[in-house]
């Protein structure tokens, strides 16, 4: 397993707790846009950005979107800014293997899967390769730091890129 000699293959709920107050950037892979505001996938990463984290969509439909959230789109996660806190993965478990590869080079502090869409083989893969991972709504968690609706230490309410 990873060589940080944690071989739990999850985070528990500390550890996300941490990898939250900690992060400032969190890339969403299947965020939808605003026509699909009313989707978990729009909501969420919406939310992360008002509450203070640096959102970098990356789409896995949509081509005619080239904003979300007022922010460029990334069409690649190998297009993805270094170091990276946390991948967050709004597709289909089923959809995410074709991104393993580009997700151990991007190297995230964490690889968050939103409940429900873990594809266990990956989260293997992920952590052999020293990726830690989680599965949890990161909104949800979040929502549980207190404060929920302000930034935490560190992070800023600063606009998005233009």
């Amino acid at each position: 397993m990873p060589a940080d000699g944690d071989d739990r293959l999850l985070l528990d709920v500390a550890g996300m707790e941490r990898a939250l107050e900690s992060a400032r950037t969190v890339a969403v892979l299947g965020i939808k846009p605003e026509s699909r505001r009313e989707l978990d996938a729009h909501q969420i990463p919406l939310y992360l950005q008002q509450v203070g984290y640096t959102v970098l969509p990356v789409p896995v439909r949509y081509p005619e979107a080239d904003r979300i959230l007022g922010v460029p789109v990334y069409r690649r996660i190998s297009d993805l800014p270094t170091p990276l806190d946390i991948l967050n993965v709004f597709c289909k478990p089923a959809d995410f293997d074709r991104y393993v590869a580009d997700a151990i080079c991007l190297g995230p502090h964490v690889v968050w899967f939103q409940s429900g869409l873990l594809d266990p083989s990956a989260a293997v893969t992920l952590r052999r390769a020293g990726v830690v991972v989680a599965e949890d709504c990161i909104g949800c968690r979040r929502a549980t730091l207190s404060p929920s609706w302000a930034p935490l230490a560190g992070q800023s309410r600063t606009p998005p890129c233009r």
